[in-house]
């Protein structure tokens, strides 16, 4: 039979509790590196447009961060005064004068890189025009141009593969290069990773979409600020309806943004984006210990529901705030696959299944998650309340952390 605590027995308790468990995570999250601020880690997303303008000829448009095409670059070709100039104009808005005095560095990295074939065998490639540096993501990015001479051009078939920017380089932990292309009187998309590196035109469009669908999936599976969110959500949601509405709202409230976002409705920079995403996580985890605070002693889960669909006013306060917060980290998912031009037609569609990997493994959390705190909740209150509260307190202070080191200027 549970042990039913009184409210006297549980307040000053359950109050002291919650501030030591707080205590408890501010000097745990000290330990944490700097490098934890990045949204998705330690990865990068490189961006190419494949297209044939001729009948007997193929151009890439690569979209590359300019910092670790210096760093690869240099170190692949042992071309050491490339990486010493391309350092120290790392972000001094003349980033593309270093690409344009190593020119063979840079095209002997990429080509090796990024190849494409036909039937016939292996496309040459040789650079088709002027370097640009800009700015996409919130970083500087280098865009090299390519043009391939292919033998048997009229094959109708032609194969990408990407190796660019790979783990055993040592700088990331994994590239994602997301082609858009239109060859051979077909056009569509891929997204290339060190487990998939190449595609086809004549692959089928559902192996391409399954694809897609694994990328979103992994997306909110690894992107730890994305997880935290959700957990918040499902620690601050006390019946199953409310975790249900809370995930509804934010998947409506990132599915708009998306779809605005390929539009080209909406452009919103990555640093600004980067620590509003911090700043959600901390809102939405304080949220749970400010009504666990001021409800201590309570037990509303078993009380009466008020309002529609048995929500507080509190509560539909709360469920608008994780609409608006869902609206930014949608841009954060649009990000990942680059809608970030206008009418990116071609990318839509793998953009929607990117989206229903995401909302499967966030379904597949609450079906883990929410369970278990529930029964945790039933059979020891207390146990519940403070593991809940360490959990919040953790994930405030690490937001909070995040959201000081995402912000511009801040190292």
């Amino acid at each position: 039979m549970p042990i039913r605590l009184s409210a006297a027995r549980l307040r000053p308790r359950g109050g002291r509790l919650l501030v030591l468990a707080g205590l408890a995570t501010v000097a745990a999250v000290t330990a944490l590196p700097a490098g934890s601020a990045a949204a998705h880690g330690f990865t990068s997303t490189a961006y190419a447009t494949v297209s044939a303008p001729t009948e007997d000829s193929v151009r890439t448009e690569l979209d590359l961060e300019y910092d670790l095409l210096v760093v690869s670059a240099a170190e692949n070709q042992e071309d050491d005064d490339f990486f010493e100039e391309g350092m120290a104009l790392f972000e001094t808005g003349d980033e593309a004068t270093a690409l344009e005095h190593h020119p063979d560095t840079v095209l002997g990295y990429v080509a090796d890189r990024f190849t494409v074939s036909t039937a016939g065998g292996r496309c040459s490639s040789a650079l088709g025009g002027d370097f640009v540096v800009r700015q996409r993501d919130g970083v500087p990015y280098a865009r090299v141009l390519l043009d391939h001479a292919c033998p048997d051009p009229d094959a109708g078939e032609y194969e990408v593969r990407s190796s660019l920017f790979p783990d055993d380089e040592g700088y990331v932990t994994g590239t994602t290069t997301v082609v858009t292309y239109e060859l051979a009187g077909r056009s569509g998309s891929a997204a290339l990773e060190a487990g998939n590196p190449s595609f086809s035109t004549a692959q089928p469009w559902h192996e391409r979409m399954v694809e897609f669908f694994v990328l979103g999936a992994e997306h909110l599976l690894f992107g730890i600020d994305h997880v935290l969110f959700l957990i918040a959500l499902i620690i601050g949601s006390r019946r199953l309806r409310h975790i249900v509405l809370a995930a509804t709202s934010f998947t409506l409230a990132h599915s708009v943004t998306f779809l605005l976002a390929a539009l080209g409705l909406v452009d919103v920079p990555a640093d600004v984006v980067e620590p509003v995403i911090a700043l959600s996580i901390a809102v939405v985890a304080a949220w749970y210990l400010w009504a666990a605070w001021t409800r201590r002693g309570e037990q509303p889960e078993r009380g009466p529901v008020a309002g529609r669909l048995g929500l507080t006013r509190g509560e539909w306060l709360r469920l608008g705030v994780v609409f608006g917060f869902g609206l930014v980290h949608g841009l954060g998912f649009a990000g990942a696959l680059g809608i970030d031009e206008p009418w990116s037609w071609t990318l839509l569609w793998s953009l929607l299944v990117f989206n229903i990997g995401i909302e499967v493994v966030q379904l597949a959390i609450i079906a883990l998650v929410f369970p278990l705190l529930a029964l945790l909740r039933r059979r020891t209150p207390l146990v519940a309340l403070v593991t809940s509260a360490a959990i919040a307190a953790g994930v405030t202070v690490v937001a909070l952390v995040w959201f000081v080191q995402r912000l511009p200027g801040v190292a």
